[in-house]
């Protein structure tokens, strides 16, 4: 159990990773407002991957950090980006369920129940990226509906201290 919570505990720093190199695909585009959805969602990762840590620590476990992967930095369109994050949202899920699997398999109720957390936030992140996807696909051959949803999306910025958010001039 110890190795699995380790494992994803990897995953979300990955996927803050992942959500960070989209932010940057979109900053390169100037399109700031899904840039700013991403950042927030890669703060949100790193939440995650506290979460995980702490409980570790919490069951007296060791936390070993592994390598976090180096996530894609291109993607062919803003639609390609979310697609991907999409289907990045739907493997932690499967991950998660799995997790959550082993634990009752190993009678691990303290951790089935830390899981259940996730388990419902899953269900959160999957439809709050598939919604923006859906609005994409939609706005395909739009720039100007395209144009509002990046607008639409700036209003959900991170949360970290501005400085170090702030560009350097």
């Amino acid at each position: 159990m110890l190795k699995a919570l380790n494992e994803q505990l990897n995953r979300e720093m990955y996927s803050a990773y992942l959500y960070f190199a989209m932010a940057a695909y979109f900053d390169d585009l100037n399109f700031e407002g899904f840039s700013s959805w991403m950042k927030a969602q890669a703060e949100e990762e790193v939440g995650h991957a506290l979460r995980f840590y702490n409980y570790i620590y919490d069951r007296n476990g060791r936390v070993e950090l592994k390598e976090i992967p180096q996530p894609p930095k291109e993607w062919e369109s803003p639609i390609e980006a979310f697609k991907a994050a999409y289907e990045h949202e739907q493997f932690i899920s499967k991950c998660i369920n799995e997790l959550a699997a082993l634990a009752e398999e190993e009678k691990d109720y303290p951790t089935r129940s830390f899981l259940e957390w996730f388990i419902n936030e899953q269900v959160e992140e999957e439809a709050s990226v598939k919604k923006i996807l859906d609005k994409l696909r939609f706005a395909e051959n739009s720039p100007q509906i395209l144009f509002m949803l990046d607008r639409e999306l700036a209003s959900r910025g991170p949360k970290l201290p501005t400085l170090l958010m702030q560009k350097e001039e």
